[in-house]
Order: C-alpha cells, then sequence, then structure tokens
C-alpha cells in the first residue's frame, strides 16, 4: 500500500504540478519560519544569541513538522484508505518536478519571444540571484543551473529520504530545504539566525547529491548527450561551489550539455566570485533549457525505479529472515 502511494504521488507531480491556490505543506511552512524568525529576533537581540535563537527555529520547524506528519498518519490508521490517500497526497506534495519544469518553461518561452525584461522576471521567481541586469546567455545559465541543483533538493532528496523513513521523514526533509531557502544566507542579516539551517541542510543533501550525479550522468548517456563527460566533469568539478552539494548535480548537467556554469554573479546587490564550472565547448544555447528539463525528468525516474527496486528487495530479504 506504501509504496503504491509513492508511486501515485510521484506521478500525481507529474500530471499536476503546484496550482499556486491549492493547500501546500511547504507555504505553511514558509509562513511558521516568518513568524516564528520575527519572534526569535525579537527576543534575541545580539548576533551570538541568533546563533542559538537559529538552532530553537531549526529544531522547532523541522521536530513540528515531522510530528504532525506522523501525528496525521497514525490518526488516520484507523482507515487503511484514507492513511493511503494521505501518503500519496504528502508525496504529491513534497516533489517539484513539474513546478520546476513550468518555471524553467516560462523562462524559455519570454526568450523565445526576445522579452528580455520578461524572462528577467521570470527568473527573479526562482533563483537567488540579481536579476535586473542579467544578458541573455547569463539568464539562460541561470536557468540551467537552477533546474541541475533544484533535480537535488526538489525531487531526487525528497524521493530519498522518502523511501528511506516514510513521509514524516521526507517532509522534515522538506522543512530543512526550506530553511536553508529562507535562511539559509551567509548575508549580514542570515548569516547568525540562518547558520545551523545552512549547515543541516548541507548534511542532508550529503547523500543524495551524490546520488544525483550517478543519475544524471545515467540519464545523460540515455538521452544521448555526452554521458562520459558527464561522469567526469561531475566528479572532477564536484567542489567547484561553496556548497558541499550543489556543485555534483551542477557539474554534472555542464558536462552532458558541454557549457560553462557558474561563474560570478551580484546577489543582494553584492558581487560574489564563484569559480566556473563544467568545459565550455560551445556557447550555451535556448534548447539547454529544455535538456536540463529532460535530465532531471529521466533522473526523477530512475531515482525512483531504483529506490522502489531497493525497498522491494529489502522487504523480501527482511521476510526471508524472520
Amino acid at each position: 500500500m506504501t509504496l503504491s502511494a509513492y508511486i501515485v504521488g510521484y506521478f500525481l507531480d507529474l500530471w499536476l504540478g503546484d496550482p499556486p491556490h491549492w493547500p501546500h505543506p511547504v507555504r505553511w511552512m514558509g509562513n511558521a519560519i516568518s513568524g516564528m524568525q520575527r519572534l526569535i529576533r525579537r527576543c534575541c537581540p545580539g548576533e551570538s544569541m541568533l546563533y542559538a535563537g537559529g538552532g530553537i527555529l531549526w529544531l522547532t520547524v523541522v521536530g513540528g513538522t515531522w510530528l504532525i506528519a506522523d501525528l496525521v498518519l497514525r490518526l488516520l490508521s484507523f482507515n487503511p484508505w484514507l492513511q493511503w490517500l494521505a501518503e500519496a497526497w504528502l508525496t504529491y506534495t513534497l516533489l517539484a518536478t513539474r513546478c520546476l519544469r513550468d518555471a524553467a518553461m516560462a523562462v524559455y518561452h519570454a526568450l523565445r519571444a526576445d522579452t528580455l525584461e520578461e524572462s528577467r522576471r521570470q527568473l527573479s521567481y526562482i533563483v537567488g540571484r540579481d536579476t535586473q541586469h542579467l544578458s541573455r546567455p547569463q539568464i539562460m545559465r541561470a536557468v540551467v543551473e537552477t533546474v541541475a541543483e533544484n533535480s537535488v533538493d526538489g525531487v531526487i532528496a525528497p524521493l530519498f529520504w522518502l523511501f528511506i523513513g516514510g513521509v514524516p521523514l521526507a517532509m522534515a526533509y522538506k522543512a530543512v530545504n526550506t530553511l536553508d531557502s529562507m535562511v539559509g544566507y551567509r548575508t549580514p542579516k542570515y548569516r547568525a539566525i540562518g547558520y545551523v539551517s545552512a549547515k543541516l541542510d548541507d548534511l542532508a543533501n550529503w547523500l543524495p547529491a551524490r546520488l544525483g550525479w550517478i543519475v544524471l550522468a545515467l540519464s545523460a548517456g540515455a538521452l544521448r548527450l555526452d554521458g562520459r563527460r558527464a561522469w567526469r566533469i561531475g566528479w572532477r568539478d564536484r567542489y567547484q561551489h561553496k556548497s558541499p552539494n550543489c556543485a555534483w548535480s551542477e557539474a554534472t548537467v555542464a558536462g552532458a550539455l558541454g557549457v560553462h556554469l557558474g561563474g560570478p554573479n551580484r546577489y543582494f546587490n553584492e558581487w560574489v566570485e564563484k569559480p566556473w564550472i563544467g568545459e565550455e565547448t560551445r556557447e550555451i544555447d535556448l534548447e539547454d533549457i529544455t535538456a536540463a528539463i529532460r535530465l532531471m525528468y529521466l533522473a526523477s525516474a530512475i531515482t525512483l525505479v531504483l529506490l522502489c527496486l531497493l525497498r522491494i528487495v529489502a522487504a523480501h530479504y527482511l521476510q526471508l529472515n524472520l
């Protein structure tokens, strides 16, 4: 029952995406984080106290998310079908494959129509960098980077933790990731309160990022892109980023496409020097956006199949040894 709920949730995400007016746990998490952050800043006036406050914020949001998800499933356990529906729906809300595709394609269509201002506006919804002065190639590079990085954060990692510890653990991971996206910055405003969130997000994504390298490289070969270069560049440039995880997927996609990703950019009006990732065998092209989306889709499918097989084998092994 549980495994089928995960599979149904996966396909619901591909079909429905994230309609903006539907109830969604991540939006509830975001509201909780915003409210708690304001309260902690009032109660912790100094920077040293904000480090502790950031730890309390993390424990409250992540622990609360796990407890609520677990409680919901326990309360519905009197009816297996209601519990199954809850697992399928929560699995659907965990994943962002269709949402990432739609956001990337909004920028793609604006670029295709030669509306640079609209493409910058659409890009600003999905990246942290300043977009108002980006050129056309910089916009395309930013979209490909975002799809590559979020293939792990938004798809592979939630699936990984879902199969490791069920819906409650996967929901807790989603809370970890949402905290990092909201407060896990190195800017003066967030450096203290977001320190714990940033570090524990790195820890939560350590294994999924390396799994992402494997499944994205396999996808590159299956899609007749440069699979060998994807493996090589993914490994070579895996640490070309301040995060210990982000470059694994970005470098693999850069290798598959034969383009440069990364490089310096402006964040919150501050110029940030970042290393280049990949080998620039050609200039980045508009169709690299659609190629990155195809890589993400196939990598998500491979991840689902691998984890389902591992779950079935593990269950069979345990049954034999009981």
